[in-house]
């Protein structure tokens, strides 16, 4: 395993030496905001104490991140493989155009989560988040799945913010809340999560609560809801004219 104390270490020269490492197993130590770690990477589990800088695991392409602290914006840009664990916060636009991998976030995750994430046949992106989400999570999202639990919301009705999926026009999100969420445009379905919605994340959330120590029981505690769009291209109208 390869160690390195990143303390003031300029972020090029921290990510020449993981790039350049013969090591699989890398950990960095007192990183303080060091910005591209993992960048365009595949083949490398790393492990991170502190707090990355933006765009932490963009254009990741398989392998592992940990990081034992919050992370900030741009995480998991267009990230195409691999499995990344927040233990703590993320900030804005985590998973920004995401196709494919896993993006784990213990506690809150700031605005545009999600937003223009997109699938295709077995890249299936995923993006959970144990706390709250803000505003236009899922804005544009057009493919894979994000939960949101919302373990630490003792206030708001569900665990997001404003504006939540303007413009969704594929994929699906889960959230767990006490009541229906409401205030979402005409274009968006929300029902309750069916027994099948169900199953078909229960090894999802089994491995959030693994990792993070979480009970499953008090994950089921609430109710979950599923929304998706209610149509494959909700703007056709804008774009196209019926002629006679």
């Amino acid at each position: 395993m390869m160690k390195i104390t990143a303390r003031m270490m300029h972020f090029r020269t921290l990510n020449e030496k993981i790039r350049e490492s013969d090591e699989t197993n890398i950990e960095i130590h007192e990183c303080y905001g060091q910005r591209y770690i993992g960048s365009g990477l595949s083949g490398k589990n790393i492990t991170i104490y502190g707090i990355p800088g933006n765009a932490l695991a963009s254009y990741f392409d398989g392998g592992t991140i940990t990081v034992h602290g919050n992370a900030q914006d741009a995480t998991c840009d267009t990230m195409n493989e691999g499995r990344v664990v927040i233990h703590g916060s993320c900030g804005d636009a985590a998973g920004y155009g995401m196709r494919g991998g896993q993006l784990l976030i213990r506690d809150n995750v700031g605005y545009r989560a999600g937003i223009h994430m997109k699938a295709y046949k077995e890249q299936q992106p995923l993006i959970m988040v144990g706390g709250m989400a803000g505003s236009f999570l899922a804005e544009y999202q057009a493919g894979g799945t994000i939960i949101v639990l919302g373990l630490n919301n003792h206030e708001k009705p569900a665990p997001i913010g404003a504006l939540c999926c303007a413009g969704m026009h594929g994929g699906r999100l889960f959230l767990r809340c006490n009541e229906k969420p409401t205030d979402f445009d005409d274009h968006i379905f929300v029902n309750k999560a069916t027994e099948g919605d169900m199953q078909s994340i229960e090894a999802y959330l089994r491995d959030f609560c693994d990792t993070f120590d979480i009970s499953y029981e008090e994950v089921l505690s609430k109710d979950f809801y599923v929304i998706t769009p209610n149509t494959s291209n909700p703007y056709k109208a804008l774009y196209t004219k019926n002629c006679v």
